[in-house]
């Protein structure tokens, strides 16, 4: 894999989509469910991939066989994470341990979902702007009164998303670390599907 890393390596971003869960509210895998011509999972990923200087890291978990057979994509870095059951911090650890493997220098990674339908490549490359203008740390996107995903951080966080345990997420590094957060405006970033009747508002 270490063709994807080029000159300047450490100025690229890593964006790490977590495509671990087994969608036991929705019943079937949400990453398949089909969307715009594609599905759920390789939308986000081909927006991911527009981002300039960047390589993406695909954590999968559940369904990893079937997942993998269906995107195909040889742009990508996939990333299996035995653990996926034991909650979104394994998916995490896996993301970054993969991100600092290939590209031991990188300077800042993404963490992204593959249930919010409306993310696009702008979204990424705000956070990315938006960090670098104020020299925040991290750059999380603004939705319904919260911050969350796709969340930037900077290297120097890295450590600390490697600890996290069981079912903490990005957000316990967001709200410890809120003084070095710049809040960069998601329109539609609320919307994620869990259920049949989020993908069926979503598709009507």
């Amino acid at each position: 894999m270490k063709f994807f890393m080029k000159n300047n390596s450490q100025n690229k971003t890593g964006i790490i989509v977590l495509a671990a869960g087994n969608s036991s509210r929705l019943g079937r895998p949400k990453q398949l469910l089909k969307y715009k011509e594609t599905t759920l999972l390789k939308n986000t990923i081909l927006e991911a991939l527009k981002v300039e200087n960047s390589f993406v890291i695909v954590v999968t978990g559940s369904s990893h066989i079937l997942i993998q057979k269906e995107l195909n994509l040889s742009e990508i870095i996939f990333s299996f994470n035995p653990e996926w059951e034991s909650g979104m911090s394994s998916s995490i650890l896996k993301g970054i341990s993969e991100l600092l493997r290939l590209n031991p220098d990188c300077q800042q990674s993404i963490i992204a979902v593959c249930d919010q339908p409306y993310v696009t490549n702008s979204v990424f490359e705000n956070l990315i702007d938006e960090s670098k203008k104020t020299g925040k740390g991290i750059a999380a996107s603004a939705y319904s009164e919260t911050l969350g995903t796709p969340v930037l951080f900077h290297q120097k966080y890295f450590s600390e998303l490697l600890e996290l345990k069981g079912q903490e997420g990005a957000k316990k590094l967001i709200k410890k670390y809120i003084h070095d957060v710049v809040s960069v405006p998601f329109e539609r970033g609320n919307i994620d599907i869990d259920t049949e009747e989020d993908y069926s508002k979503l598709i009507s």
